[in-house]
């Protein structure tokens, strides 16, 4: 879907990757295996290190043959380590990371992740690595700005970090982590003269993504046909479901056109609508062909913010391009895929508050 959507843009910065040496981490994962999919379209060398602990080592059998796939935790030093040695651009990508049920009841785990990019970012750095692209997210974000579902902020890159008072104010501990995830890099950068990205993604959804989110858990209870049909919330929080093959477009853009050599920068990576849940839901219920008689809106299950959605506007000017895929051509391809997984219904419940 990416490669037929993208033809023109791609083959635009195919020079950039052809031939390259890229370490993908977490590269077995939902939003990373459609990254390395495309990365290895592009001529590129791939290494693959991710410990499996979400990632699924079938996401990549389409490629398994021109990929080098490490079974490893990088959190061990000798692992990132050896992970990096002979690379030249990395996508980090590898973080413990789930949908709200998870990152809400995890809170100690998510905090790791600072422990796991210090890792691969010194790693990188020994090892001379030229470009480190970092997957962050927009619970890097003050909550602050995305308390209201009717004053509905689009979030601008320079209203996070730590450049400037009220600037730091994550969304939960995986959004701390991530904050300052791009914190250390930056740093890194600074310090060690590599290339510094950090892509902040939005509410990416698609294929390979599993029932813990809610774009698919909402898929997985209409296949199901549950009725009445369950959801976390009043349906009036917004986010800006972010299609995967734009986001891992975003993420290869933002590694060719925004590295600069002991320079740091972070790009929104996610589209400027806010949907609502119950927008959400009809696209999905239009895809399945099927809609419920009633809504059970469950109101004490954990939400997060109230509106999230990326201003565009730097990643317009930097890399002449934002996200394109429609919510319903993307809710349409995800149930497609979810169909025909033929998941077992009993588990659900589980599956919500798992990674």
């Amino acid at each position: 879907m990416l490669i037929d959507r993208y033809t023109k843009q791609l083959e635009g910065i195919r020079h950039h990757y052809e031939g390259v040496n890229i370490l993908v981490t977490g590269g077995a994962s939902f939003i990373s295996s459609h990254l390395v999919e495309t990365l290895i379209y592009l001529g590129a060398k791939v290494r693959v290190v991710d410990d499996m602990s979400s990632g699924k080592i079938e996401n990549l059998l389409a490629v398994s043959s021109h990929a080098e796939i490490i079974v490893g935790d990088l959190r061990i030093p000798e692992v990132a380590n050896a992970s990096s040695e002979g690379i030249e651009i990395v996508f980090h990508m590898a973080a413990d990371h789930g949908g709200r049920g998870y990152i809400d009841s995890h809170p100690v785990q998510c905090l790791g992740n600072m422990a796991l990019d210090h890792q691969v970012f010194l790693a990188a750095a020994q090892n001379e690595v030229n470009t480190m692209v970092h997957a962050s997210s927009a619970c890097a974000y003050p909550t602050v700005l995305q308390d209201s579902t009717t004053d509905r902020t689009l979030l601008r890159e320079d209203q996070g970090g730590f450049k400037h008072p009220g600037q730091a104010y994550a969304d939960g501990a995986y959004g701390w982590a991530k904050l300052m995830g791009e914190y250390q890099l930056e740093k890194v950068s600074q310090q060690f003269g590599i290339a510094g990205v950090s892509g902040r993604i939005f509410t990416a959804y698609g294929e390979r993504e599993n029932e813990s989110h809610a774009a698919v858990a909402l898929m997985a209870k209409a296949f199901h046909k549950l009725d009445p049909f369950p959801v976390w919330g009043d349906g009036t929080q917004t986010r800006n479901f972010t299609y995967v093959s734009d986001t891992v477009m975003g993420l290869i853009l933002s590694g060719a056109k925004l590295a600069v050599p002991g320079k740091f920068d972070v790009v929104n990576i996610g589209v400027e609508t806010h949907y609502t849940i119950n927008d959400l839901m009809e696209s999905i219920f239009n895809a399945a062909g099927w809609r419920p008689k009633s809504i059970d809106y469950q109101v004490d299950k954990p939400v997060g913010v109230k509106s999230r959605a990326a201003d565009c506007a730097k990643s317009i000017k930097k890399l002449d391009w934002k996200p394109s895929i429609s919510l319903d051509e993307g809710v349409a391809n995800t149930y497609r895929w979810y169909a025909d997984q033929k998941r077992d219904a009993s588990k659900l419940d589980a599956l919500l508050m798992q990674r």
